[in-house]
């Protein structure tokens, strides 16, 4: 029974209000500046004006200052962010580092209100201007990316145009995010502006002690798929996402960037928070304090599906070298993946490293000549192939090339950073718009692995399971762990009915159910001296097949019981405590606005 909308209920004592009427009675009759920052993507005239209409039906004079017509002119916006947007680069930017307020010239001075008078500053960067309570007006960043699409979203700071995927990406959200992330100990509400019609509040103290419970208790992240020229059909079948949609290809299960956590008893009444803060308000409850010191605000690890189950193979491509993501890109840390196979079948893939008699050269050629004139290519011709065997993992350290193929769906287990699918060669496939996909294959080449071919590709990459611990009806293997790579991952196997215990021991745990009906997860609070970790009245979270679940630092130990009446499995990846600090280690800015839209990917 997958969840497509896994909820949580807020603080107590926390406001949760929905419908502008219910919103603007959260307002002061005056006289009061309130400014309502937020993204571009927000309908702001239509929350200007809705605002306006009920406050001044309660007899409230209103004035509104809509601060996206003071950014500075497109030209110096472009100018200002130059230094990000890479212009002889076609398909990627390095993260703004640009402060918010750099994108205006000099903020406007208004009047302050007087009696029964609301200022209203409403807009990217209303929380500039002075002011007596501070709001703060959400789209999750998937509206964002379709709006751009259609080319009726804008930049931040730009006129609506077509074609702003690249500086949405780079450029427009690690600023917003590190603008939003410093706001939120100061919010007085957060307001989930999705549907026009009926916003829901929530009231800024509620935000933070929902927030801060959150860390204490295993969280789920609302999932989504998303469509590309690949896509398969297994999300639409088995778990009842969109069945109008073109093919369920990407799975966000739990990519930190763009993942939200919905509080509300229903979707009538719930407001969608970025998952993001929960890191940056209480870093070292949800990450660990090692992990913390390792990655600031970023939560480094994602879980997200490949469904190619009567789809086509993704594209041969690799991911960035450490030194190479954090000097062109700007990610302190890099794209390291896994690949564990949820769904395999007779005939299914795997494309994975190098050959061991790979001619470079005659690599390189065939690629170009793919690119340029059409020329179709065969990948095997220089990557090996494996069996896409069900309940294998494959392990993809930045730099090698992989694919999974037609017929597969994959967890992927991977290192957070989501937006640098380098590709070799793509089938020479069009994407939804009839036009060749963009190639970046000179990033891909200069990131190449060529060390690691042929035997070692087998003995490195494709690690047979180790146990680690066992008991009675359950054991805990070790699926893949390299030295080069930050994290590994593990699973739990256990029979009908037993039950494992685990302990976060300083750092979290994600999970997922990869086999079986499904797992109780009990975790120990409330534990008393003397008690075992299932008899206590703790934390009870139904975690079912397919499902992800994030178990915080803080909550330490914890219980998983099977359900059902076969056999269940459940993946788990966690930070090594011994893990390669050169390469990861967060030595610039804080790494946590990185993000980006994985559509572009594979």
């Amino acid at each position: 029974m997958y969840r497509l909308d896994p909820r949580y209920a807020p603080a107590p004592g926390a406001v949760l209000a929905t419908g502008w009427q219910a919103v603007a009675a959260q307002l002061p009759p005056g006289p009061a500046t309130v400014a309502v920052d937020g993204p571009p993507t927000a309908a702001w005239d239509d929350l200007a004006a809705r605002l306006t209409e009920e406050l001044t039906a309660r007899g409230t004079a209103v004035r509104t200052l809509d601060l996206r017509a003071h950014h500075a002119p497109p030209a110096e916006v472009r100018r200002r962010t130059e230094s990000a947007e890479d212009t002889e680069d076609p398909y990627y930017a390095k993260l703004a580092e640009t402060p918010l307020r750099d994108l205006f010239d000099d903020l406007p001075r208004p009047k302050p209100p007087q009696g029964r008078e609301v200022l209203l500053v409403h807009g990217p960067g209303a929380s500039l201007l002075p002011h007596d309570l501070l709001w703060y007006a959400d789209l999750p960043k998937r509206h964002a990316e379709a709006a751009i699409v259609a080319g009726t979203g804008r930049n931040l700071g730009l006129p609506a145009e077509k074609g702003g995927l690249r500086r949405l990406f780079y450029i427009d959200w690690p600023v917003l995010d590190r603008h939003r992330d410093g706001l939120a100990p100061l919010l007085d509400a957060w307001l989930d502006v999705q549907d026009p019609e009926r916003p829901t509040y929530l009231d800024g103290p509620g935000l933070r002690a929902t927030l801060t419970d959150l860390t204490r208790r295993p969280v789920r992240t609302r999932p989504y798929f998303n469509s590309t020229p690949w896509g398969g059909h297994w999300a639409q079948r088995r778990l009842g996402f969109d069945a109008a949609a073109r093919n369920t290809a990407l799975g966000y299960e739990l990519i930190a960037p763009e993942a939200g956590v919905l509080i509300g008893p229903h979707p009538g009444q719930q407001a969608e928070i970025p998952f993001q803060l929960l890191c940056v308000l209480h870093p070292e409850a949800m990450l660990g304090p090692q992990v913390a010191a390792r990655y600031g605000t970023s939560f480094p690890i994602r879980f997200d599906y490949l469904d190619t189950l009567d789809g086509g193979n993704l594209s041969v491509h690799c991911h960035p070298k450490a030194p190479y993501m954090k000097e062109r890109f700007g990610w302190s840390y890099t794209q390291h993946e896994t690949y564990y196979m949820a769904l395999g079948g007779p005939g299914a893939r795997v494309f994975l490293g190098l050959r061991e008699d790979i001619d470079l050269e005659l690599f390189r050629k065939e690629i170009e000549e793919a690119a340029h004139d059409g020329v179709p290519m065969d990948p095997e011709d220089h990557v090996l192939t494996f069996p896409a065997e069900q309940g294998r993992l494959f392990m993809i350290p930045a730099g090698t090339p992989h694919a999974s193929g037609a017929g597969n769906v994959v967890l992927e287990i991977s290192a957070t950073p989501y937006l640098y699918s380098l590709r070799f060669y793509d089938w020479l496939r069009p994407d939804a718009d009839g036009r060749p996909r963009q190639l970046p294959y000179e990033h891909g080449l200069a990131n190449l692995e060529t060390g690691r071919r042929g035997d070692a590709v087998t003995r490195d990459l494709v690690q047979e399971p180790r146990t680690l611990r066992a008991g009675q009806g359950w054991c805990e293997e070790l699926l893949g762990a390299l030295d080069e790579m930050f994290y590994e991952v593990r699973r739990h196997t256990l029979d009908a009915g037993a039950a494992v215990d685990d302990d976060t021991a300083g750092r979290f745990h994600v999970l997922n159910v990869v086999e079986g009906e499904g797992v109780v997860l009990h975790t120990a609070a409330g534990e008393r001296s003397g008690e075992q970790p299932g008899d206590r009245a703790g934390e009870r979270h139904m975690l079912f097949r397919s499902e992800t679940l994030t178990v915080p630092a803080a909550v330490g130990p914890y219980r998983l019981t099977a359900v059902g009446e076969s056999r269940v499995r459940v993946v788990k990846a966690l930070v090594r405590p011994d893990g390669p600090e050169s390469s990861d280690r967060s030595d610039g800015p804080d790494p946590s606005p990185r993000n980006g839209q994985p559509r572009a990917n594979t």
